[in-house]
């Protein structure tokens, strides 16, 4: 095969696939209405079930509806037949995933939900298929044609699923009020999630680890001060503790190009003043935009008096996750 027959190949397949998900807009109905608002009226969880590539995506729509404030479980439709039926409660929602409307396995299982009494979402291609008749409402995934040249194999069909659940779940997200620091409790261990919850108080170096020298400490105590705590910077305060000043790597790089007769210097002639500082109850991704926006590798944390009471670096943020290194 052709350099250019496998580029046409791979082509028609995106072709018939995007003309499936935009077909989907009719599908966006009085009924999508129904199982948005049934779904977020169920005092128990919604159970997704499907076989084949059909269960595929009923546990990848789960992942996402419980990601975002919808709680979910998958439910194997063989399994349920020996025992697993047990985790189906009457106030949960069913949402029966299949092509065709006719899959064998998922008929057998229909009469023992119906006993149940739960509310019962198909997720068809066909509604006047076997399934479709004794559903409570339809939601439409027919897709005009397979992107499989035998029109056999899911492919457009399993992509329109996906994409109704990622409908129901992000309608269902808008419904709930469900919030950036909603997604972040449920993600604590993800980039995005430390973003959104992590705060400069739980991660800023504090106590005697802050570098810090008086503001008439020589300028050679302030160099030990910068080396021995290893974060290329000290702060420098007045006799109240105040913080008026920092001296960074930087800082003594500019002094010794203008002069090397430094002994007489103090901290407060090296200094840099007015340094930007935070405080310590912000978010850890404030700070890292604060550093960005102002080009620098460290911030201060200070109380209400202006006095220090934590540093922290970009290093610190970079190993964390919050930013791309």
């Amino acid at each position: 095969m052709t350099k250019e027959k496998i580029i046409a190949h791979g082509k028609e397949v995106i072709r018939i696939e995007t003309e499936a998900v935009a077909r989907l807009e009719e599908s966006i109905n009085d009924d999508f209405v129904s199982a948005v608002e049934k779904i977020y009226q169920c005092k128990g969880r919604v159970v997704l079930t499907g076989m084949g590539k059909s269960g595929l995506i009923a546990r990848k729509i789960v992942a996402t509806m419980n990601s975002t404030g919808t709680a979910a479980i998958y439910l194997h439709p063989t399994d349920a037949l020996h025992g697993d039926l047990g985790m189906v409660r009457s106030e949960d929602v069913v949402i029966i995933l299949s092509k065709s409307g006719n899959t064998e396995e998922m008929l057998n299982l229909l009469p023992l939900l119906k006993r149940i009494g739960v509310l019962i979402i198909g997720m068809l291609g066909n509604k006047d298929s076997r399934i479709g008749k004794q559903i409570d409402i339809f939601l439409n995934i027919d897709v005009k044609e397979e992107a499989c040249p035998f029109d056999l194999a899911p492919t457009a069909s399993s992509t329109a699923m996906l994409v109704m659940g990622d409908a129901l779940a992000v309608s269902l997200l808008q419904v709930r009020g469900f919030t950036a620091q909603d997604f972040a409790m449920l993600h604590p261990g993800g980039s995005l999630g430390k973003r959104l919850s992590l705060k400069i108080s739980e991660i800023m170096i504090s106590g005697e680890q802050i570098p810090i020298v008086h503001e008439n400490a020589s300028l050679k105590d302030s160099i030990l001060e910068i080396t021995s705590k290893r974060l290329g910077t000290t702060c420098v305060v007045d006799d109240d503790g105040v913080l008026i000043g920092v001296i960074t790597d930087g800082d003594l790089r500019r002094l010794l190009e203008k002069t090397l007769e430094i002994q007489s210097f103090k901290a407060k002639d090296v200094m840099s003043k007015s340094p930007k500082v935070i405080t310590a109850d912000l978010l850890a991704s404030f700070a890292l935009q604060q550093m960005e926006n102002h080009k620098i590798t460290s911030l201060v944390i200070v109380d209400s008096f202006e006095r220090p009471i934590g540093i922290i670096h970009m290093h610190d943020l970079v190993n964390l996750g919050l930013k791309q290194r």
